[in-house]
This record gives C-alpha cells, structure tokens and sequence, in this order.
C-alpha cells in the first residue's frame, strides 16, 4: 500500500484541513504591529505567549505562539500601558477639566482626550495604539438608519436610544470643548465633530476593560471604571471559554489568567459575559454564531395577538404580571421557551374558574392539563410567527444586498443576526412539537 493513501492519512488529513481553518494569518510584520510592540516594550511589556493575526470568521486576534496551560498568566499589561482617566488627568487636558462645572463625566474625558490625541497626528505619543484601532464600527449607532430599521424590534428601539444618548452627549458636551480652544490652532468645532466624537465613544463602549478608579471631585459622580488595554483589546469574544480578568493591585499589571488550555497556533479568546446576540450587536458591533446565550424576545404585544379576544380578565392578568414583573425577558432559546415565557403563558390562558390559582401559576405549580395544553398551542402559533417574520426579514435584506451594493457590510451583519434567530426559532418549534405529543 502506497504511503498517505489509507484511513489513518485520510483522517490525519481531515484534522489538519480543520484546524487549518481557525489557524490565523500571522500579522505581528505589519509596520502598525511592529510599531505598537517597539511601544509596548518601552512601557516594560513584553509578549511571548501571543501574536496579531488574522482569522476567518472573526478577523483580526491574537494568537497563541506555544500551547497554553488551564491557569496560565496569558498577559500582565503594565499600568503605564494602559489609558485611564489618571492618564487624562496627567495629560495638557487636566486643568481644564479641573476647572470646567459641572464637572466633566470620565467617559467625556477619556473621549476628549482619544479626539484630541487622533488630531495630534505624529505628535501624539498614543499614536502606535491610535493608528491599530478601528477606523470605524459596527453598532448600532453607526448604522445607516435603513439598515436599523431592519433589526428585530427589541434591538431597534434600543439601537434608536443609543443613537439619542450619543447625540444628546455630544450636544451637552460642546461647551466643554469649546472651552478648549486655546489647546488648538484650529477651530475646537473642527476637531470635537460628532462623527470624532462618535469615533471615540465607540472605542470606550467596546474596547475598553473593567478597571475601578478612586472618585475625583474633577469628575462627575459617574463610575469611573473604564481602562483602554492597548493590545489586550485585540482578544475577541468567545461564549465558551472562561478567563479570569482583573487589575492587580500587587503587580500593577491587568492580568488574564486561561481557564482553559489552548493549542499552540489557536486564537485565545476572552468572554465579554453571557450576553445574547442583541446585547453584543448593540455594545460591540458583532454576532456570535451559535452563541448558547443567545434569544429572541417576545414583547407583551405579541402575547395580547395570540390570546382569545373573550378572554375579559386579559387586562387584570397583563397588570398581574407587570406588578410581579413578569412581562420582560420573555424568549424562545435554543432549549426552547423560556420558563418565564410559558409562565406567562400559563397564567394568561387560565379559565375564568382556575384565575383565583395565579399565584401557583407564578410559583411553577402545574393547574391543569387544559392550560399546560393551551399554552403550548399559544407558544408554538407566536414561534411560528416568528419564523414566518424572520424568513421575510431575511428575504427584504438579501433583497437589498443586491440593490445596497454600499451598505452590504452592515446588511451582512444584520442577516447573521436573523440567521441565527431563525436557528433558535426552529430549534424551539421542535422542541414544542415533542412537548405537545406528550398530551396526545
């Protein structure tokens, strides 16, 4: 027999096609990645464990140059690397914000001072980390308004808060930065423009790490507990893996210490925290494929649709649930409905001689077969309403890929999200299917 021609090559082969595939593109030659190393170690930091490169699916990461062991210190990042309001505070910017009432929020600070840095140009001594961070992001907020109104309705009332919060920010904040003006020779306006405002405000929401700072009386009573990570921040998100993340107050250093072990030439990855796909499309501008966390919600409207119009005690149910707050979080996931949703379910679909039993209903007590029976009817008719409206969602938007050839970036995203809401919806839509048998 011919050498590489049996099972044993066939499936050495396959497993090397595999991991081919999550194996990233080695990055670290890149003039950008030199530069930021040639910073980092002048700041007393210096990698051994990982490496910039880039990966199909999440694009550019860090990668593991050897095999990591479950509790390995991964990165110390020194505190001179890292951006704080302390770094601010220091800076030609302390003064005037010590000096500004009311006094300024850390998050404008640190915003203030990525714009002005961003301006400097060559002249800024943050430029190796300035000149690796994105040119622009993926929330929400920095969608194109047609392509918002695409996103699930939950997502979409709270993309449209997220883009009145960051306009609201920048209207109350131009004073301050007018005060600015003996800093520049160009006009403050010039500089301090939303779109460089949005810039920054996006960098903090999603790159920065939780670090608590001492109240200063210079800033508002907001929380101060952002810290930029230059490098740190190229970890990308996994839902599955687990890291311990933290300052040390010792070291001085943030430290990420492996859960779990990693294979040499992997990505490492972080978790952000168990978020859905909204919750991480909303705060990072990304979805997570087959993400367990992940949910499509189901708002009291939608309940009210599939319930019978006789029913006269519906409003004294909906005001019922409200009082115990049992209206929100409501989903399908992919172990089907949620608890909470066929709680509901339940109490809303009692008969006029089984309402007096609500308070068992909220406490999980089973009443009857009857409306065990009914509100899985209800749930599997607003599962497939779901699915119907998902799969015409995805057709608008495939639909105006073709025709958006300059949004078809941002309509890319939007349809992974309804890809992977469609995904739960089905997985739900069997599982109800096998819930129902079981009272045939």
């Amino acid at each position: 027999m011919r050498k590489g021609r049996g099972r044993t090559s066939r499936i050495r082969r396959r497993k090397l096609f595999r991991s081919s595939e999550s194996r990233g593109v080695n990055e670290s030659h890149k003039p950008a990645f030199i530069e930021l190393k040639k910073w980092l170690r002048d700041r007393k930091f210096e990698d051994t464990n990982l490496t910039p490169a880039r990966f199909p699916g999440t694009g550019r990461g860090l990668m593991s140059k050897t095999s990591l062991q479950e509790g390995q210190l991964i990165i110390s990042l020194p505190e001179s690397c890292l951006l704080t309001t302390d770094t601010v505070i220091r800076s030609y910017l302390g003064a005037y914000i010590a000096k500004w009432q009311p006094p300024p929020s850390p998050l404008l600070a640190l915003c203030t001072f990525l714009v002005s840095e961003k301006h400097a140009g060559d002249r800024s001594p943050w430029k190796p980390y300035l000149e690796i961070l994105p040119k622009a992001y993926t929330c929400p907020v920095c969608l194109e308004p047609e392509v918002v109104n695409l996103l699930p309705k939950p997502l979409k009332t709270k993309a449209r808060e997220q883009r009145t919060h960051v306009q609201e920010f920048f209207t109350s904040s131009r004073d301050f930065f007018s005060s600015l003006q003996p800093l520049f020779s160009e006009t403050v306006e010039s500089i301090f423009s939303y779109s460089a405002l949005l810039w920054a405000w996006c960098t903090v929401n999603t790159r920065a790490v939780y670090m608590k700072h001492r109240r200063r009386h210079c800033f508002s009573a907001e929380p101060d507990t952002y810290a930029l990570a230059p490098y740190l921040d190229l970890l990308n998100h996994s839902p599955d893996v687990q890291v311990k993340a933290a300052f040390n107050e010792e070291t001085r250093c943030y430290e990420i210490r492996t859960v779990s072990s990693c294979r040499k030439h992997e990505e490492v990855f972080i978790c952000y925290g168990p978020h859905d796909n909204q919750r991480l499309f909303l705060e990072y501008g990304f979805v997570s494929i087959h993400n367990p966390h992940a949910c499509v919600y189901v708002s009291e409207d939608i309940l009210v649709k599939y319930l019978p119009a006789r029913d006269k005690q519906i409003k004294k149910k909906i005001s019922i649930l409200k009082d115990h707050d049992f209206i929100e979080n409501l989903t399908f996931g992919w172990d089907g409905p949620s608890w909470r949703l066929l709680t509901v379910l339940k109490l809303l679909c009692l008969e006029a001689g089984e309402f007096t039993c609500w308070k068992k209903v909220l406490l999980g007590e089973m009443i009857s077969d009857t409306n065990e029976k009914t509100s899985l009817d209800i749930a599997q008719k607003i599962c497939h309403y779901f699915i119907e409206e998902t799969n015409a969602m995805l057709q608008k938007v495939s639909h105006m890929k073709d025709e958006e050839v300059a949004l078809k970036n941002q309509l890319t995203l939007v349809e992974t999200l309804w890809t992977e809401e469609l995904k739960i919806l089905q997985a739900s839509a069997g599982i109800l299917n096998d819930l129902q048998t079981a009272f045939t």
